[in-house]
């Protein structure tokens, strides 16, 4: 066993490797560690920026609930402005529609009088005529200076009084 050459082979590969895993370990100890703090950093790192998206969707969603609050209130106030303008129109519009019934029955109604007074002019102009046609074909002159004489005196009283 000593004398054989497999033998020395063996224990210097034996001695060799004891010599060599110490320095080994050291520096896959090393590799190790660097990236087992690589990983740690990359954890941390990522949780922070975790931390930092969560805190920024919970900004967003509270600026959310903001802007519908603001929605909601522009909303209330564009009906509230809605129903009083409608209310205003509607108002106008009926002062209107009785201002112009209003003006309709005043013309209507000096239309009426117009009428009225026409109608009067024209009966008294009928009558005249008929009357003064009657007196000239049923009256002589003596009567006719009579009638005129006496229209001139109630003429005459009527401007009296």
């Amino acid at each position: 066993m000593f004398s054989d050459p497999r033998f020395w082979v063996f224990i210097a590969f034996i001695i060799f490797i004891g010599v060599m895993i110490k320095p080994i370990r050291k520096i896959l100890s090393i590799n190790l560690g660097d990236k087992i703090q690589e990983i740690k950093n990359s954890i941390d790192q990522a949780e922070k920026i975790k931390n930092d998206a969560q805190l920024t969707l919970s900004e967003i969603k509270k600026r959310q609930n903001e802007v519908r609050g603001e929605i909601d209130l522009i909303e209330q106030e564009a009906k509230e402005k809605i129903t009083m303008i409608e209310k205003n129109a509607h108002t106008k519009l009926i002062d209107q529609i009785n201002k112009r019934n209003a003006l309709a029955s005043a013309k209507i109604g000096q239309m009426t009088r117009d009428a009225n007074t026409e109608i009067q002019k024209y009966i008294t102009q009928i009558a005249i005529s008929a009357t003064v046609n009657i007196l000239e074909k049923k009256s002589n002159d003596k009567e006719k200076q009579n009638l005129i004489n006496q229209s001139v005196n109630e003429l005459g009283s009527a401007l009296k009084n």
